[in-house]
């Protein structure tokens, strides 16, 4: 059975509502173990939606991701046992009933009723008093609860709050855990430094430059989209190209470059970028992303580890593929899709991303390496490997006013580290680590 075959079966009416949509998404994350993004960009009843009932199942599906750890707490609590493998679906729409009485702030009456039809609609007809049963117990009790709650330990799966507890300590630890509970705001990066962009985007400038607005709302609608004066851009993800200074008429290669956000600060910057990504369907994303910003770029479907340019380059952007715990706030499938083992395979990874990397430059040639990761093997120990094994490279360490960043975000060893809770009364920013090298002779 194909992906869509699976969504189509499990709606319960030619036009489903944004909940049904939602518990499918669900599903899909927890048991599936697919991203959130790909099971909504193939789950059918998403075109069916209106724009805003497809912002709110997206909305329910990420509250309940990034909150499942208090909202199971509180089911064992209002159960005397467990709800058996057959019943994963009920246990979803408990989720979903408790994630808008609790969170999102949905009337009682209405959180309860909406569940209590999922039950129905998915024939789970004999745990109906169930579900009614518990939320109503929780639309009395369920505030109490959530106040008791170690929300920061609760939503955050062991394996992560034991190594961001190592690499960072404990109360670091828990403001990246705090910061994973909000929603992250939208980020802009503008194709040319102009001030009217604040007031027709209603936007705030952070520190950094980018242009930050709350989440929500059409994307496509907003000023300046279709001109392509702007493209979505995390503010710490924005940073790593600005350690490639002066690649205007020069020769960058951006790895693993999809979707495209640093292949258009590239291209904006003058440079002639060669972006690189091995899956089709995420380059045919970039390639419809930089048409709509009018730039150059020459796109080239391959395998990094075996692809070279014709000459070595001036320049190569690594964003290396990586476990993403970093981007958290935008991704809260993260946590129940990676585990340790992932960390392990990635780093290799990207072990070997970064010597296939170095092979393309020319002597003197800069390489700049990032990943959206928390966890050190995917980053400063990744540096490490690399120069102790004697590659022809340097290390050329970063200063925090060359990229205009507090000096906290400049590693002891002069890499950039960026953590969640950094920018915390700007609503924080996505954990980066990057680190420049130049190739010898």
């Amino acid at each position: 059975m194909t992906v869509a075959e699976h969504f189509s079966t499990a709606l319960t009416s030619p036009a489903p509502s944004a909940r049904q949509v939602a518990l499918d998404l669900i599903g899909a994350v927890l048991r599936r173990r697919r991203p959130l993004d790909d099971a909504i960009e193939d789950h059918p009843g998403m075109a069916d939606l209106s724009v805003r009932d497809r912002a709110f199942a997206r909305l329910l599906v990420a509250t309940v991701l990034r909150r499942l750890g208090q909202t199971d707490a509180l089911i064992r609590e209002c159960l005397n046992t467990p709800l058996p493998p057959r019943a994963a679906i009920v246990h979803d729409i408990l989720r979903v009933g408790i994630a808008q009485l609790l969170f999102l702030r949905t009337p009682p009456h209405a959180a309860v009723a909406t569940s209590v039809d999922l039950a129905h609609g998915r024939g789970f007809l004999s745990h109906k008093g169930l579900v009614n049963a518990v939320l109503r117990r929780l639309s009395v009790e369920g505030a109490d609860r959530v106040e008791r709650q170690d929300a920061a330990r609760l939503n955050t799966p062991d394996w992560l709050w034991q190594s961001w507890s190592g690499a960072y300590g404990e109360e670091q630890a828990r403001a990246i855990a705090v910061a994973h509970l909000k929603e992250a705001p939208l980020d802009l990066t503008l194709r040319s430094d102009d001030d009217d962009w604040l007031e027709k985007l209603q936007a705030t400038r952070l520190p950094t430059g980018s242009l930050r607005r709350p989440a929500g709302g059409s994307i496509v609608s907003l000023p300046g989209y279709a001109e392509g004066a702007w493209w979505i851009q995390d503010a710490a993800a924005s940073l790593p190209v600005r350690l490639l200074d002066g690649v205007a008429d020069r020769h960058v290669v951006d790895l693993c470059a999809a979707p495209g956000g640093k292949t258009a600060q590239l291209a904006n910057a003058g440079a002639r970028v060669t972006a690189i990504d091995r899956s089709t369907r995420r380059l045919d994303r970039l390639i419809s992303n930089l048409a709509r910003l009018s730039l150059p770029v020459s796109a080239v479907a391959a395998d990094a580890l075996i692809w070279r340019p014709d000459q070595p380059v001036d320049a190569v952007l690594l964003d290396a593929p990586c476990t993403a715990t970093g981007a958290i706030r935008r991704h809260p499938d993260v946590p129940h899709l990676k585990n340790p083992d992932d960390v392990a395979r990635l780093s290799v990874v990207q072990e070997n991303l970064l010597r296939a990397a170095v092979d393309m430059l020319r002597p003197g040639g800069v390489l700049v390496f990032c990943t959206c990761s928390l966890e050190p093997e995917e980053g400063p120990r990744r540096i490490e490997a690399l120069l102790r094994s004697g590659a022809p490279v340097q290390h050329h360490p970063i200063s925090a006013e060359e990229i205009k960043a507090p000096t906290e975000w400049i590693t002891a060893q002069g890499d950039l580290r960026t953590l969640p809770c950094y920018l915390s009364e700007f609503d924080g920013i996505d954990g980066f680590f990057a680190s420049r090298l130049v190739k010898t002779a």
